[in-house]
């Protein structure tokens, strides 16, 4: 796997478009552009021609070689608008090592951004912060992404999860279905972003949930640590973490399977990505998702 997928160097490069373009950079080796057939301008293939085609797609060359009609298909690039959703309530600063979940959020945010302006998308941003929502509504263009590359770098995660008082910033602009991605650590109270993610069903959107991890926080491993401290809350506890590992596992993996079950019931793609694991099988599973809105 390229170095330039570890995420660890990519916490390392200061310069999200330029860890980004690294990153897309190294995952594009060998991968194509998402196309359509259509009268493009790069050459795919011929095809006979039918009744109701295009008489200036048939090549006459072709003609003169085989004395039959033949339409010359050409690939043309996809677009929709994709918006991605960061969530900057105060429990994504916590850390495992030297950064934290809002630091691989921005890195992946960044890299998504980058690689869905290659395909010729319109990206927007939304930050979902304690204060209410930062929005960027979805465009095209080189300027618009290196805006959307700074405002991810000012990200500072505060406060509790986003009130739905605020929630309609998600949902001005859409004039069509769009491509929703969503990088949270699902960290809730009473289940006040499931209802945002049941919400945005309701608009019939994909809906793609990124559910950042640390290896810590799955381990239960804070070398010696005792007491814990709730980020939004402030609420402290003490446990034995040799004592209690076991038992904390086994709920979180049944936490994680309720989510998934949770989310596949509501058609929402959910996958759980933790903060020492490399960018690009979420990049895929960004185009895989990506695919099904083709237009």
């Amino acid at each position: 796997m390229s170095k330039l997928l570890d995420p660890k160097i990519l916490m390392a490069i200061k310069d999200l478009s330029l860890s980004a373009k690294m990153t897309i950079d190294g995952f594009m080796n060998g991968i194509n552009k998402s196309t359509v057939k259509g009268p493009g301008l790069e050459f795919s293939q011929y095809r006979s021609y039918q009744p109701g085609d295009d008489l200036r797609s048939l090549d006459w060359k072709m003609f003169a070689r085989s004395d039959r009609y033949y339409i010359r298909e050409s690939e043309v690039e996809t677009n929709i608008a994709i918006r991605i959703l960061i969530d900057a309530s105060a429990s994504m600063h916590h850390n495992d090592g030297d950064f934290t979940k809002i630091d691989y959020a921005k890195y992946l945010g960044a890299s998504l951004a980058y690689l869905a302006n290659l395909q010729g998308d319109a990206i927007g941003l939304y930050v979902l912060k304690n204060s209410g929502i930062f929005s960027m509504t979805p465009k095209q263009d080189y300027q618009h992404l290196a805006r959307l590359f700074y405002q991810l770098e000012q990200i500072h995660p505060d406060g509790t999860f986003t009130k739905p008082i605020h929630h309609k910033e998600l949902f001005a602009g859409a004039q069509k279905r769009e491509l929703l991605i969503f990088v949270t650590d699902l960290y809730q109270k009473d289940d006040e972003i499931i209802k945002l993610l049941d919400t945005l069903n309701t608009l019939r959107h994909e809906i793609v949930v990124f559910h950042v991890l640390s290896r810590n926080e799955l381990d239960l491993d804070f070398k010696g640590y005792t007491n814990f401290e709730d980020l939004e809350t402030g609420e402290t506890i003490q446990i034995d973490q040799s004592k209690a590992r076991k038992d904390y596992q086994h709920k979180l993996n049944a936490y994680l399977e309720n989510t998934r079950i949770q989310l596949l019931d509501r058609r929402i793609f959910y996958r759980t990505i933790t903060t020492d694991e490399a960018l690009d099988q979420a990049l895929r599973d960004f185009l895989k998702q990506r695919s099904k809105l083709r237009i």
